[in-house]
């Protein structure tokens, strides 16, 4: 099974993995954690180029095909031999974003993503998707103070640096995704108190492992 986390900044993605993984393993699951971008060696050199604040006038495609690429080598040397193996799969970001962010905010092409992200995936896509869902004025301030606690590393900031108008297209393009995909994505209300987050989470875990591991 492949679980993916998804949302704006700040939505508290990575803050919710070990809560998910000690509810998986204490039923006899074992996972593995990757993320998008940096799931590979070669990818968190690609990381590096995508989240820099220098780069902060990349291209548009060159900033889809660079996750692309992270996306193909991360799905053939990571994600795809764990779920071969049985494991449960959790991955930080993963294709949805590619959707929000280079297609509905970026403003590329629908169908060029969605191309992409077919070719690369190579019939792998997720089984069950957190959506994690929040304003973007809250998502950001979260994020930034993250940022100036030392949370989080300042050398990966370009996405924080972009516009209110931006992060609040992502959203929309998440809950688009959302709508489009009801039977996979379950949205997440992401500005409630932390506890409430992982307890929802925790309750369509339970509800998807019932479904799919029953005897």
């Amino acid at each position: 099974m492949l679980i993916t986390l998804e949302g704006i900044e700040g939505s508290g993605k990575s803050t919710l993995i070990p809560a998910m993984v000690a509810y998986l393993e204490d039923r006899g699951h074992h996972c593995v954690v990757t993320r998008e971008p940096g799931g590979t060696e070669a990818g968190r050199q690609i990381r590096a180029i995508l989240l820099s604040p220098g780069n902060a006038g990349l291209d548009p495609m060159a900033e889809l095909l660079l996750y692309e690429a992270d996306r193909a080598q991360h799905v053939s040397r990571v994600i795809r031999p764990a779920l071969q193996q049985g494991s449960i799969v959790i991955c930080d970001r993963f294709c949805d974003s590619t959707v929000a962010y280079q297609g509905a905010a970026r403003g590329i092409s629908a169908k060029v993503v969605r191309d992409l992200n077919e070719l690369v995936l190579g019939g792998v896509t997720p089984d069950l998707t957190f959506l994690l869902d929040l304003p973007a004025e809250i998502g950001l301030s979260r994020a930034w103070r993250q940022i100036q606690s030392g949370d989080r590393h300042t050398q990966e900031t370009r996405f924080e640096m972009e516009t209110i108008r931006f992060h609040e297209k992502v959203r929309q393009g998440y809950l688009d995704l959302a709508r489009e995909n009801p039977e996979r994505i379950r949205v997440v209300a992401a500005d409630a108190a932390r506890e409430q987050v992982r307890a929802a989470i925790i309750e369509q875990l339970a509800l998807r492992l019932a479904a799919d591991f029953q005897p």
